[in-house]
């Protein structure tokens, strides 16, 4: 009987995006297992690709277009608009404006960089006659809160002195008056839903900018830097929109873009899976597999919050279904995954190498490693170990 397996990744950060990282894993076990029974179903989570997936599912349509890319010069960029009767609904990833991978490594600081093409992805929608937009969150390079992106739809941030604040994150530490008297009109006539990761908040010791700063390119004095100016922009919200966005869940989505959206626009935030899985149905694929592989660019202890492989071991583990994530990188307290549902979980570096290097040969590397984790599933099917449990704790997802 051949072995069933579902190959359920999410993209890898600046490298793959998910379908493939899919058909690379798919590769990597064909070399061992020519007759696997395979289902791949490459999933997003708000991050690059999130657009192009829902428009091939629901075979909508592609719009693409240039516009003000994270370091202030121009992007090639896209939105979608769903395909299926109803509502005229947009789609948009934050990323094709001002992800991660548009910000050379040479110039990565997110005190200056801007979600203000996020802003003109948004007003493109609109002029193409939107009636409801859906906005992924996910692969920021960005940390200035929405700021940008609110400014390009006529939101007026303004210091002491009634000036324009300039783009960046670091610009919010002048901030003193917030205007939205010029906001695009056409905002109060549309629904604005956000895919976003839940347990990211915008302020404090858990907020966007310490946890995911330095990711960005930030320094400890910059870290320091960002949560002043994060503080003084919720501050300000606070005071003259009366919205607390400090910890609100999803409000530290991609930088703060979450927080921005919501206070600034009115969008309504959700958990990024409830959007997703509308789309990209897994569920029903589940029933009829032996083995579950996912994966992700990193796996570490920021994985079981939100992140896909977490997502997929949560509704594997429904079957009793073993899970394997296929990583880039393992980072640290990655053991932590082995209580939230997955069972194994291995990188795809075969020696210490160059994080450039590993990215331009994240193909063949994750081919390869596909391979090796099939050969020791294979070994320990041939050591009959099926009486032996290991011993963990399984913990709920938080």
């Amino acid at each position: 009987m051949s072995l069933r397996i579902l190959i359920a990744p999410s993209g890898f950060k600046e490298s793959l995006e998910a379908d493939e990282v899919a058909d690379c894993i798919a590769q990597g076990i064909q070399r061992v297992l020519p007759d696997a029974k395979i289902e791949k179903a490459p999933l997003v989570d708000g991050g690059e690709g999130f657009t192009k997936a829902l428009v091939t599912a629901t075979g909508g349509t592609l719009h693409h277009l240039t516009v003000t890319g994270p370091v202030g010069g121009p992007v090639k960029s896209h939105f979608g608009f769903l395909g299926g009767t109803g509502a005229k609904t947009a789609v948009l990833e934050m990323a094709a404006a001002a992800g991660l991978r548009l910000v050379p490594r040479s110039v990565r600081d997110p005190l200056v960089t801007t979600t203000y093409g996020v802003g003109e992805l948004i007003k493109a929608a609109l002029d193409a006659g939107a009636e409801g937009i859906l906005i992924g969150c996910g692969d920021s390079g960005t940390n200035d809160g929405g700021a940008g992106m609110a400014q390009a739809l006529g939101v007026h941030l303004l210091d002491a002195d009634g000036k324009e604040l300039g783009r960046g994150g670091g610009e919010l530490l002048k901030l003193d008056r917030i205007d939205l008297s010029d906001r695009d009109p056409r905002l109060e006539q549309v629904q604005i839903d956000v895919a976003c990761n839940w347990h990211n908040v915008l302020c404090g010791q858990h907020g966007v900018a310490r946890v995911f700063g330095p990711q960005k390119g930030a320094s400890p004095e910059t870290v320091e830097r960002l949560e002043a100016s994060l503080e003084k922009y919720a501050g300000a919200i606070e005071r003259e929109i009366g919205i607390n966005v400090r910890e609100m869940s999803g409000g530290g989505a991609s930088g703060g873009l979450g927080t921005g959206l919501h206070a600034l626009l009115g969008a309504k935030l959700h958990s990024r899976y409830d959007i997703v899985m509308q789309y990209l149905e897994i569920d029903s694929l589940l029933h009829n597999v032996d083995l579950v592989i996912t994966g992700e660019g990193c796996i570490d202890l920021q994985t079981p919050r939100g992140k896909i492989p977490a997502e997929v071991a949560r509704r594997a583990k429904k079957h009793n279904l073993p899970v394997v994530v296929i990583a880039g990188t393992i980072g640290k307290d990655a053991d932590v995954n082995l209580r939230y549902g997955i069972d194994s979980f291995a990188s795809i570096l075969e020696a210490p190498c160059e994080l450039d290097e590993a990215i331009a040969n994240a193909p063949e590397l994750l081919t390869n490693a596909a391979e090796r984790v099939m050969r020791l599933i294979l070994l320990g099917q041939k050591l009959n170990l099926s009486s032996i449990e290991p011993k963990k704790e399984l913990l709920p997802i938080f």
